[in-house]
């Protein structure tokens, strides 16, 4: 009785953390799982097993992993000092990070090719 009563007080205590039943419903739908944890930093963009991402709600359902920016090294567990506490260095050659825009329509990149057509395209006159 005792294993019950802990697992349903740990589903309970997964559910409040995840923002109620509602929150956890939409957890579960954007993510297909529900975790608890505690929350070391967040970055500009709002956003392993045992290290996660949540992206932000201006994602939608439209989220990809080009979406992390570089200070993954965290995530992946290279290091165990969180981007907030310990930012990376910033290089003057740097750029800022850009998601991978090959999915966006009006950004699309669309190769061309420098190959004449064995086959011309018939045209009727």
């Amino acid at each position: 009785m005792s294993g019950l009563l802990s697992k349903v007080s740990r589903l309970r205590l997964i559910i409040q953390q995840n923002g109620g039943i509602f929150g956890s419903l939409r957890m579960i739908f954007r993510t297909d799982e529900l975790k608890d944890g505690t929350l070391v930093g967040e970055d500009y963009l709002d956003l392993g097993r045992n290290r996660w991402v949540i992206y932000g709600n201006r994602f939608g359902w439209d989220y990809e992993a080009s979406q992390v920016p570089p200070e993954h090294r965290w995530l992946h567990n290279m290091t165990d000092e969180t981007p907030i506490a310990h930012p990376p260095e910033r290089k003057s050659w740097m750029l800022d990070h850009q998601e991978n825009l090959t999915l966006e329509e009006p950004n699309k990149y669309i190769p061309y090719s420098t190959t004449k057509p064995k086959i011309d395209a018939w045209k009727p006159k």
